[in-house]
């Protein structure tokens, strides 16, 4: 399971940070390796996440654009926020992170599975107590 820091990745260009680390996820994802579990949070925020760079001058819409229609192709397993929720206040409460983030915290610990995030801020605080693993320790792998 992986986080929009992570999927957006594959479409921004190649030169931004863990892009390579984003890439051997996606090539393990193509080839039936791995499979990718996301809450419904996900495609909002990667959405939000190309609009923002647009906005920002930091790539072309068209770049965006293609982005939303590739993820979309994908058809991730999507789960509802609101199934969540609740474990995710909690979580969010206990270690004092977003919400938004504890979703995705949420989510791994519901599948029993880790949480993937190019946040390492987020993964310094959390991956000691909580199944959550920062993108570029896939450097080492």
């Amino acid at each position: 399971m992986l986080d929009a820091s992570v999927a957006v990745k594959w479409a921004i260009p190649a030169n931004e940070t863990l892009t390579s680390e984003s890439l051997q996820l996606l090539k393990r994802y193509a080839e039936g390796e791995i499979n990718f579990i996301v809450p419904d949070l996900f495609w909002a925020e990667v959405g939000n996440i190309l609009w923002k760079g647009v906005r920002q001058r930091r790539w072309p819409r068209a770049l965006a654009e293609r982005a939303i229609s590739d993820m979309s192709a994908r058809a991730f397993f999507t789960v509802s926020s609101g199934a969540l929720l609740t474990e995710a206040v909690e979580l969010a409460f206990a270690y004092d992170r977003s919400v938004y983030d504890c979703l995705y915290v949420a989510l791994a610990i519901q599948f029993k599975t880790e949480m993937i995030t190019a946040d390492e801020r987020l993964a310094n605080a959390l991956a000691a107590h909580l199944p959550v693993k920062w993108l570029g320790a896939f450097r080492a792998e």
